[in-house]
């Protein structure tokens, strides 16, 4: 896997340049390259090539029926893959573009890979806000499908380091550029005359939607439950399906009043040690003092959602690196971007959720 760092805040030097070139060319020739953006990093290829398209499937072990979000670099890139789209999507790509979010949009048959599409007659696009992610799409000259970097099932990564730890020897390269900023996927939804829809949440809220699209935004009301596509159906979206984001070992989140949750934890670390178990705590900053495990993880602060989302997976991580078996997580307040981290959180937790 050929590696090349570019800095974020220095991605215009001799080095860099050439770097985009490389990779560029790479995706070009039906290569998969991970790179950055500002929310997780990204497993790219051409989105047109359906082999180029089977070969990230493959790599991450990704189920077939499990749509793929294409990235552009600019809405000019938009005409050739989508049919004419709502009032409300343009205006929520004129707030929002470049940024974390996702539109899903009407397809151009055949403008990109079924494999992209999942055989739906949609397509997911969005336009990342990195400059080094925008720099290389637009190099490669091709719309790029990019799911998260990382083994199926595995939290996303925040980190090249994270790209390496999974995928080391089954993609072509890896474009470095530091840590994500956000650290959680991007919003997705499908945006008509009149309402907006959210399929999976993440760090732009239903209040901003709102306000952006001037209309009813509907959907992950609690940001727990986005099972909406039923068993058979193919989801609409990315992060809808199937279990994301879990670490190795057994994690449950408990909600309810902060005495109550830790009071629960505690108990069931002690019965889990006395097992011969090696245990884990992820809780807020304000609440970490009333817990002892073999890891305390401090998610974030209350006060902070920001940043309990640019270390949450980071904090997944840690606990496999560190080997714990067993791992409880208090829940998040819904408000704003928490209902994107209690989504993470509870497909984290393979939907084992306790209220005490």
């Amino acid at each position: 896997m050929k590696l090349w760092r570019i800095p974020e805040d220095n991605n215009d030097t001799p080095e860099a340049r050439t770097a985009i070139e490389e990779a560029s060319a790479l995706l070009r020739a039906g290569g998969v390259v991970a790179f950055p953006t500002e929310t997780v990093y990204g497993l790219g290829c051409d989105a047109v090539n359906t082999e180029a398209v089977e070969r990230v499937f493959a790599a991450k072990g990704r189920p077939s029926d499990n749509p793929l979000i294409v990235h552009i670099a600019a809405e000019r890139q938009l005409e050739p893959i989508v049919k004419p789209y709502s009032g409300t999507a343009a205006k929520l790509m004129a707030a929002f573009w470049p940024g974390p979010l996702t539109i899903v949009l009407p397809a151009r048959q055949g403008a990109v890979s079924p494999r992209v599409t999942a055989g739906l007659d949609t397509v997911a696009v969005r336009m990342p806000a990195h400059e080094t992610a925008l720099r290389l799409i637009a190099a490669a000259g091709c719309p790029i499908a990019a799911p998260s970097a990382n083994r199926s099932g595995r939290p996303s990564p925040t980190r090249a380091g994270h790209v390496q730890e999974d995928l080391e020897g089954r993609i072509d390269g890896l474009v470095d550029g530091g840590p994500a900023a956000v650290g959680l996927e991007s919003t997705v939804v499908e945006a008509e005359e009149g309402y907006i829809r959210i399929l999976r949440p993440g760090s732009i809220t239903a209040e901003e939607l709102a306000a952006a699209g001037g209309c009813e935004v509907i959907g992950h009301a609690e940001g727990a439950t986005d099972e909406q596509s039923g068993q058979q159906a193919a989801p609409r979206s990315p992060g809808m399906k199937y279990t994301h984001y879990a670490p190795a070992g057994a994690m449950t989140l408990v909600a309810g009043a902060p005495e109550a949750v830790s009071g629960y934890i505690m108990e069931a670390a002690v019965k889990a040690a006395a097992k011969g178990r090696r245990t884990g705590v992820l809780v807020y900053e304000e609440h970490a003092a009333a817990y002892e495990a073999d890891a305390v993880l401090v998610l974030g602060s209350l006060s902070r959602p920001a940043d309990a989302a640019r270390t949450l997976y980071d904090a997944l991580r840690t606990f496999d690196q560190l080997g714990i078996e067993e791992i409880w997580a208090q829940a998040w307040p819904l408000e704003g971007i928490g209902a994107a981290l209690m989504n993470r959180l509870t497909k984290a937790a393979g939907g084992r959720l306790v209220q005490v």
